[in-house]
């Protein structure tokens, strides 16, 4: 089958289409035709080395094939599952990744039939990024008429928290980089729109909201993040950490804290410890896609033989919503 791996880590022209040995379902597996394989920006900083500067993360082995979230069809069992699995068209989780491929193996507790109505593209962008918002949205505990800051408004994880804090009833500002994007937060019901790539965009919220923001969703890190913590709301402000999208950790003063009576939060480690918690918000970030709440916002698609180029696309910031590969 072909396979998009990496044999050195650098730039996104290292990922390359290898011809490599079909994989066999063991114990407890399903082996799935891949459909559609999800790209995150994990992948992205897994393949350039930049995780390598995190203690916790262990080096993959080389070569190595990238993809975390799969959607397809089972064409095989292994020891232990059922036969009706096959032929079920599912969304699941590769946890040693290899979804850049024909052929995936997912733990068949992995692994969830795609609801009846909801396009295997839409599973996708619901499956990982869904299960953040959700849980991001329910850390911050928004209330009615809280003033909101999302980053990367028009990103997959993003587009869908300017929905779940409109229908929480807050008033969203979502910062984004460039007209498209802004359009797009826009178009889910953002109430203001600001490019955070423009000089002055901190201003441009306190014009917005003089007494800060009593919520901020921080996916991008480094000096975004430094920025909102500083827009947070004194007394009120609440902000969340789900990721690290520019690179470079957050880092926050811990008297700023106690000073100014704010809160940080992160949100993450969980839903690993936690698997009935994370099965519990994909269910949840299902259920308001299927009664027409949340919308996935699915952008580019590239075949498998461009996934350099969805990379690439991915760290220039021009993808919207969900970026996919097909096979």
């Amino acid at each position: 089958m072909r396979s998009v791996r990496f044999h050195e880590y650098g730039s996104p022209e290292v990922l390359i289409v290898d011809e490599v040995p079909d994989p066999e379902p063991g114990e407890g597996q399903l082996l799935v035709r891949v459909s559609a394989a999800g790209i995150s920006y994990a992948e992205t900083q897994i393949r350039s080395g930049l995780m390598q500067q995190f203690a916790w993360f262990p080096d993959p082995p080389l070569p190595y094939a990238p993809g975390f979230e799969v959607a397809g069809t089972v064409v095989r069992v292994g020891p232990g599952v059922g036969d009706e699995w096959v032929g079920r068209k599912v969304v699941g989780a590769a946890p040693t990744a290899g979804g850049y491929s024909e052929l995936a193996v997912l733990p068949a507790g992995a692994a969830q039939p795609i609801p009846d109505g909801l396009g295997e593209h839409e599973a996708l962008a619901l499956f990982g990024q869904g299960v953040v918002a959700v849980g991001v949205a329910e850390v911050a505990a928004i209330q009615p008429k809280d003033v909101v800051l999302v980053q990367a408004a028009a990103g997959g994880v993003g587009s869908l928290l300017v929905q779940l804090a409109k229908n929480a009833g807050a008033e969203v500002i979502a910062l984004a980089r460039g007209e498209k994007k802004l359009a797009l937060a826009r178009e889910l019901g953002a109430d203001h729109v600001v490019d955070y790539t423009e000089e002055g965009w901190e201003q441009r919220v306190r014009d917005v909201a003089p007494a800060g923001v009593q919520v901020a969703f921080d996916g991008v890190g480094g000096e975004v993040s430094k920025a909102s913590f500083d827009l947070l709301a004194m007394g009120f402000g609440r902000l969340v950490v789900y990721g690290t999208a520019g690179g470079t950790a957050p880092q926050f003063d811990p008297e700023m804290l106690y000073v100014r009576g704010v809160s940080v939060s992160g949100f993450g480690p969980r839903v690993f410890l936690q698997p009935e918690y994370g099965a519990r918000l994909r269910q949840t970030a299902f259920d308001l896609a299927a009664a027409g709440t949340l919308k996935p916002v699915v952008g580019q698609v590239f075949p498998l033989a461009e996934a350099a180029a969805a990379h690439r696309a991915f760290e220039e910031r021009t993808t919207l919503g969900k970026a996919v590969l097909v096979p």
